[in-house]
Order: C-alpha cells, then structure tokens, then sequence
C-alpha cells in the first residue's frame, strides 16, 4: 500500500501544479477543463475502480455504497483542490451543491415510495397474493405466465426490484427440485419486471430521474407501454415453449392480510396522485408531493396503532391455525417501515450522482457527448447507452445522459428511457432486479443460466425499439 500512496500523493502534488489545459464559461461562472489533466485522469481511475467493487459485490460482500462513496468524497477533493489553486474557491461549491440538490430530489421520492412498499409488506399484501397464487393450482406454463404477467403490471405502481423479490418467492415456493422451471421463470420476471418498469415515472430510477428532470412528461411516459410489452412478450413467448405443462404441490400455508392492508394500498395510489399534481399542474416538485403523501400513512398509521388493541381483544387463539396462518399480532409502526428502506440503496445513488457529476464538471461527459451524440447520431447513440446499462448499472449510465444534456426529440428521449431501462435485461447483472433474485435462487437462476438465454432477450430488445420507431414515429 505505501508505494501506491507515494505515488498517489506525488501525482496529486505534480497535477495541482499542471496548467490547465482550457477554461470555459458556463453554469454562470468559469470552469477549467480537466480532461486532460492528471486529476482528471485519477478521478476517472477512482470510479472504474469504485465500479469494479460494485460490480463484484456477489464476490466479496462488500456494499455497493461504500466503494462509490468513497470515490465521490475523493473525486471532489481533487475537484475543489485544483479549483482553488487557480483562484476559484467557490466553484466547486456551487457545482456540487447543484448535485446535492438533484441527489436530495430523488432520495426523498424514493425513501416515500420505499416506505409505502415496506408498509405493504407489513400488512402482508404482497404475502397473501403470493399464497393465493400457490393455492391456485396452476401449471409450471400457467405459473410462468401468470408471474411475468404480474412483474409487467406490477412494477409500474411499485419498484422492478420488489416486484421481482414477491414473485420469486412464488417460484420458489411451487418450483421445488425444478432448477429449470426456475431459472426461466425467474428470466421471464427480471424481463418482465424491467419492461413493466420502463413505461412510468415510478417504475424505474432512470425513469423517475428523466420525468423529475421535466423532459418527458408523466402521460407521454405511456407511450412506451406497447414497445415495452412487446420487449417483454417475446422472449416469454419462446421461452414458454421449454416449460413443462405438470402442476406443481402448494405448500398448504394460508396467509391472511392485515387489518389496513387496502386502505395502505389506496393511499399509495393517492400518493402517486398527489406527487403528479404538484408536478403537472403546481409545477413543484414531485418529491414534495410525496413527502404530502407520507402523512397520509403517517396519519393512517397512527389510527392502526391507536386502535390495534381494541381489535385484537375477543379474537380467538386456534393452536392448529396458528401453525398455517400469519396473524394482526402487533401494532404498525410508521418508522419501522422507514428504517427498513433500502439505504444501501439510497446512499449508492448519492454516491453515483456525485462521482458521476464531478466527472461531468471536468468536461468528461462533454467529450462523451461530442463523440455519441455528435458522431454516432441520436439513434445509435441510445440503443448503445441500453447495451451499455446491461454491462453497467443504467443509474449512472441515465444520469450521465441527463447531466449531457443531448438536443433530441421527444421521440428520442422516450427511446433512450426504453433502452435504459429494459437494456439491464440483457444480462443477470444488469439490473437490480436480477442481481437480487440471483442471490435469492441461488444456484438455479445464475447468470450462465441468463446467458444462455441472452439472444431471445435481444431479440425483445431490438422488437422493442423497431416497435418505438412504428408506434411513435410522430414524437421524432
């Protein structure tokens, strides 16, 4: 370690006296270009190797935040060290309290949304669907379809990631000894979860980022509903074809919701209302709207707690049922429900927005731009940023487009959403939603088992962009 710091320090001295290679004007003062000066080269050193970490966290365990905040930390104190030995002390303030604030927007969206998805776990929603479906006596094609389907109609109100989880749990659950059946049903639900999640403003991070960034409006979102569908029936369509028609044996547990469980899920809905109308028609925003839409459950919460013992009073104790059945026996907690958001999660993205836009602020994502947007074309430029997203996570991959920038039409910033967001179906490490259900099958769904199915995956992904180009030709 200590040849590597000599030659870290030395590097950092010997940077901080390079001149700079050109200064710009923009974001309403001057800025240097770092892109061919060594601080800019150990910055973009920093995050490859702060995304190799990430990238074998199944390896080594290590969190995905950790690496990348680190990397933030160290990037901006390169940034701020070379602004202030050309006379600019402020400059690097300004710029990353402009990525604080676009970081603030998008944790306080997601910790809403997360506490509301958590809330409904709580009241075993998600549990009791999964129990009706095991109880339902379908076949492993049936049990196949079913599954996708739901991943597609579910992920747009909730997150592709614990879309995928619940309907895991149902494979798992009637897919014992059936390493094949699960390994596809699984691929069918990351396809399916990542398509249902490109065509809403809630669906997806990258999504969510594109319409709080104002480009796309939240109705043009559903614009990509049929390309996404077609994305996602496909490959399911050819798949289905290797999966046996014999039906599986339910595991007899019967789960029964908890006392609220539809009044949470209405005021999620009402939520969601609420955060489009400060968005469409206040134009604050959305953020705030669910920060509003948290008091509702906070208030509902209150209720549950207030009254919980007056209902568990005269309800009888059955020793047999109480084997099989999940019960009301403690009172809600609202702030359970928040500590149990994904917060490896949200520090992750404050990591990847920071580390991203220091990147940007040295002029990297300016020469990115040049080459993609301004070489490649609009077109070729977007179809690759989805490829790209199976390889790296489509967070940053969005993000950098957004902090680019590009002047495109409506029609290409919907085909980039797209992409962005069922390119990460490509490949198990794609997304979030099958790095988590590799980790939840373990040794079924793995990602030679992904591979292997990677063409019919393609084959999707090009329908669904052809399927764009036809569909809305009038938004290019």
């Amino acid at each position: 370690m200590f040849p590597f710091f000599k030659f870290f320090t030395s590097t950092l001295v010997v940077s901080l006296l390079f001149p700079i290679v050109a200064f710009a004007s923009g974001g309403g003062g001057e800025t240097l270009d770092l892109t061919k000066h060594p601080v800019g080269y150990i910055a973009l050193l920093l995050f490859v190797i702060a995304y190799l970490f990430v990238m074998a966290e199944e390896v080594t365990h290590l969190r995905k935040s950790k690496p990348v905040l680190l990397a933030a930390g160290l990037i901006w104190i390169l940034i701020a060290a070379v602004y202030a030995q050309h006379g600019l002390p402020h400059a690097a303030e300004i710029a990353i309290r402009h990525n604080i604030l676009e970081y603030a927007e998008l944790f306080f969206f997601l910790l809403v949304a997360m506490t509301y998805i958590n809330a409904l776990e709580e009241r075993l929603v998600f549990q009791t669907l999964r129990a009706k479906l095991v109880s339902a006596g379908l076949t492993f094609r049936q049990l196949f379809w079913i599954t996708g389907a739901l991943s597609f109609v579910i992920s747009p109100i909730a997150d592709n990631l614990t879309t995928a989880l619940l309907m895991c749990a149902v494979v798992m659950a009637l897919g014992k000894g059936k390493k094949q059946f699960i390994s596809l049903a699984c691929i069918n639900i990351v396809v399916g979860a990542n398509a249902g999640g490109a065509f809403s403003p809630f669906g997806d991070i990258t999504t969510l980022m594109v319409w709080q960034k104002g480009i796309v409006n939240f109705g043009e979102f559903f614009s990509l509903f049929l390309p996404s569908l077609v994305n996602w029936l496909v490959p399911a369509t050819i798949m289905s074809f290797a999966i046996q028609k014999s039906k599986p044996e339910g595991d007899g547990v019967l789960v029964t919701m908890k006392r609220g469980g539809f009044v949470v899920i209405f005021l999620f809905l009402m939520t969601i209302v609420t955060a489009v109308s400060f968005h469409n028609f206040l134009h604050l925003p959305p953020m705030a709207g669910m920060m509003m839409g948290l008091s509702y459950l906070k208030l509902y919460g209150f209720y549950l707690k207030r009254t919980h013992n007056k209902h568990a009073k005269g309800v009888p104790f059955d020793a047999e049922k109480a084997k099989e059945r999940v019960g009301d026996t403690v009172s809600f907690d609202i702030f359970k429900s928040v500590a149990r958001a994904e917060w490896d999660t949200l520090f992750f993205f404050y990591g990847v927005i920071l580390c991203v836009g220091g990147l940007g602020f040295m002029g990297y994502l300016g020469l990115v731009s040049n080459i993609m947007y301004g070489s490649w074309g609009a077109t070729n430029a977007n179809i690759a940023v989805g490829v790209l997203s199976a390889i790296v996570d489509n967070i940053p991959v969005m993000f950098a487009v957004l902090t680019m920038l590009p002047d495109m039409s409506l029609g290409q910033w919907l085909l980039v959403t797209l992409t962005a967001g069922v390119g990460g179906s490509l490949l198990s490490i794609g997304s979030a939603a099958g790095v988590a259900l590799m980790g939840q099958a373990r040794g079924a769904y793995t990602f030679g088992g992904h591979l292997k199915w990677t063409p019919v995956i393609a084959l999707g992904y090009a329908a669904s962009i052809a399927t764009h180009f036809l569909v809305n030709s009038d938004k290019f």
